[in-house]
């Protein structure tokens, strides 16, 4: 697990780079602007119609799949891939004639404080992404099927190809017509699958017209998903309500909030996307052998990977929020009251960074012991208490306001989860997590802290950009340095490991 993880996470870099390189060509041509907040709203109701259903399913797939093949046989297992294809493919078919219809009533639900040109444009985007539903279904499903068989690298590889072909329609969007914007996002959705399709094909996927809604498997698989779907649909509520937020407090209010959420979202699907991927249909099969030991032992380890890769991040973050703006977005269109907005949302956004971490690492396994309502509650108070926070600290804080409420929900949430699953496996070591997890925030504190006093003493020498880029280096090792002489169990394991290969 621990091979496969750091070589998925070393893809991973490479595409989330260049998924952050989309973005910073899109605020470069576009900035905090109408236009941003235009397409990112678009990208937001066509991920919230359709995706949400998407992973609900492909949660449930895996465990699924491993019950069935373990039962019934591969064959089966195909057949019962082909069926979710077809509904997936009538679901899409459903919401892109309803999306259509209603394309004005859509935008004005999830920005109500859009009007006159800003509206105008986002209609206009929302009604061509609307088609891209088609392949994201297909996308998230064989990738699934594709982890199953232990093939991680080429689901990560996708996003690659994907992000070019972006930043290829935000450049050709300035010269041509905003339009390509959405063509563009379509166009390289539509890539990723056909990226998949020959790798399905070497694992035994053929297709097959099957489309039987009495199948006792589907059956099973709503049951499973519809609890995820609605967790789902409620973590939707959230960005729903973050972006009409941000869409009445300033004019590029969205974009802000978007980039920041991306920053964050780096780090997110580096580190913990990387290690919950491998470790899904791991503790999937161990869930279907009953073996709680091994699962519970995965489960510590992966926690304890968490806390080492995303504290310092966390740390990091806080303490050169603006710098790193600066840095990534600061030129072209993005102006000094974007970098202000975008900057506090970061700052605010990175004190959850853990806390979403963790919540994935947990939820996943209860999915995989097939329980989907312990995380559909929890994600229910989550949206509760965020909601509540957003209507008093938007008033506080403004956008930054949104930041604060989304990461103390989901802090909270994550201890309550983490709760819940001692309930439900016992104990999996907590106290030695805790413990290693102080040990970690210690070294964190004092990586910022030097890292800090190292920039400050390089901008009288050197460019901000620069006195960034080593002050960064001067932190990771001194972080990693002293996780090394602190004798934490997680830097432990990787030595060993390293010195027994």
């Amino acid at each position: 697990m621990k091979k496969t993880a750091i070589l998925l996470m070393l893809v991973t870099i490479i595409s989330k780079v260049f998924g952050l390189l989309r973005d910073i060509v899109l605020s470069y041509f576009y900035g905090a602007s109408i236009i941003s907040d235009a397409y990112l709203i678009s990208i937001t109701i066509t991920t919230v119609l359709f995706s949400f259903i998407v992973s609900g399913i492909s949660t449930g797939y895996i465990p699924l799949y491993r019950s069935i093949e373990k039962s019934y046989g591969t064959e089966e297992g195909n057949r019962y891939t082909n069926n979710l294809v077809n509904v997936l493919l009538l679901l899409a078919t459903i919401i892109v004639i309803f999306g259509l219809l209603f394309t004005e009533q859509l935008v004005k639900i999830f920005a109500s404080g859009f009007e006159g040109d800003t509206l105008v444009i986002a209609v206009k985007f929302t009604k061509i992404s609307l088609l891209g539903m088609y392949f994201t279904g297909l996308v998230y499903l064989f990738s699934s099927f594709l982890q199953l068989h232990n093939k991680f690298i080429i689901p990560a590889l996708i996003g690659f190809p994907m992000n070019l072909l972006v930043i290829l329609s935000i450049y050709l969007s300035s010269t041509f017509s905003i339009e390509v914007l959405a063509i563009g996002t379509v166009i390289a959705t539509a890539f990723q699958l056909l990226i998949l399709l020959p790798s399905i094909y070497i694992k035994g996927y053929r297709y097959k017209f099957i489309l039987d809604f009495k199948d006792r498997h589907l059956k099973s698989m709503a049951y499973i998903a519809l609890p995820v779907i609605i967790g789902a649909s409620i973590d939707q509520i959230n960005v729903i309500v973050d972006r009409t937020m941000a869409s009445h407090i300033a004019v590029g209010g969205v974009s802000a909030l978007n980039y920041a959420n991306r920053l964050n979202g780096f780090v997110q699907g580096i580190f913990v996307v990387s290690i919950s991927t491998v470790m899904y249909p791991l503790i999937s099969k161990m869930a279907v052998e009953k073996n709680i030991i091994g699962l519970k032992k995965t489960v510590a380890e992966s926690i304890g990977a968490i806390n080492l890769l995303v504290v310092p991040a966390t740390m990091g973050a806080m303490i050169f929020a603006e710098p790193i703006v600066i840095l990534l977005f600061g030129r072209g269109a993005f102006d000094t009251q974007a970098i202000s907005m975008t900057s506090s949302a970061l700052f605010f956004y990175s004190l959850g960074m853990i806390g979403f971490g963790l919540r994935e690492i947990i939820s996943r396994v209860f999915y995989s012991m097939q329980d989907t309502k312990t995380p559909m509650i929890n994600a229910v108070l989550a949206v509760v208490i965020n909601i509540i926070l957003n209507i008093i600290l938007s008033k506080l804080l403004g956008i930054a306001g949104l930041a604060l409420a989304t990461s103390i929900s989901a802090i909270i949430c994550t201890i309550l989860l983490m709760m819940s699953l001692r309930k439900k496996i016992g104990a999996f070591g907590m106290k030695k997590i805790v413990f290693s997890f102080l040990k970690i925030l210690i070294a964190s504190f004092v990586m910022g802290s030097l890292a800090k006093v190292t920039f400050n003493f390089l901008l009288h020498m050197v460019s901000a950009n620069l006195a960034l880029i080593m002050s960064i280096a001067v932190g990771a090792i001194v972080y990693f340095i002293m996780i090394y002489f602190m004798k934490i169990k997680e830097v432990d394991i990787i030595l060993n490991a390293r010195k027994k290969r």
